[in-house]
């Protein structure tokens, strides 16, 4: 069986796959997916607020709310959210909320992260539930997906 870390880079790339599917509507590419206990995607979403002008829908999100709906549970034990940028508080939120256990993230976000960067409200003791978090899982193309979009933006 492979290790741990090939599992979450092979997930960080079908994460980023879905990340790219943000950017015909003009969304930020950010991609995410739920993975059970068995490590089968049971969820995954991309960044949508454009594409339905909906402000909480965030990867992350989208992919819980498909998780629970395909588990029939909203408590997501035995899971891993595997997203390509650092959660934001919401999101964070969510993550706790939904009682996953383990996060793994590609990109940090030094502006607005909150699960390491700016606040880890992940791993808050005051909290019932706190997350494992693996974070740098194929950064760099995490990272450069991010870029390129913000750069051509700014034209």
């Amino acid at each position: 069986m492979r290790n741990r870390r090939e599992r979450d880079e092979s997930a960080m790339a079908q994460a980023i796959a879905e990340a790219r599917a943000a950017l015909p509507s003009g969304d930020v590419p950010v991609g995410a997916l739920v993975l059970d206990a068995e490590g089968r995607v049971v969820g995954r979403g991309h960044n949508a607020r454009e594409a339905t002008g909906d402000p909480t829908a965030h990867a992350e999100v989208l992919a819980l709310r498909q998780a629970a709906a395909a588990l029939g549970s909203w408590r997501l034990d035995g899971c891993a959210l595997v997203v390509t940028l650092e959660p934001c508080a919401m999101c964070a939120g969510a993550i706790v909320l939904a009682r996953v256990p383990r996060l793994v993230l590609g990109a940090w976000d030094p502006k607005a992260g909150a699960c390491g960067s700016v606040h880890d409200l992940v791993r808050d003791p005051r909290l019932n539930h706190r997350v494992e978090v693996v974070g740098g899982v194929r950064e760099d193309e995490c990272a450069a997906l991010l870029r390129d979009f913000f750069d051509a933006q700014r034209g």
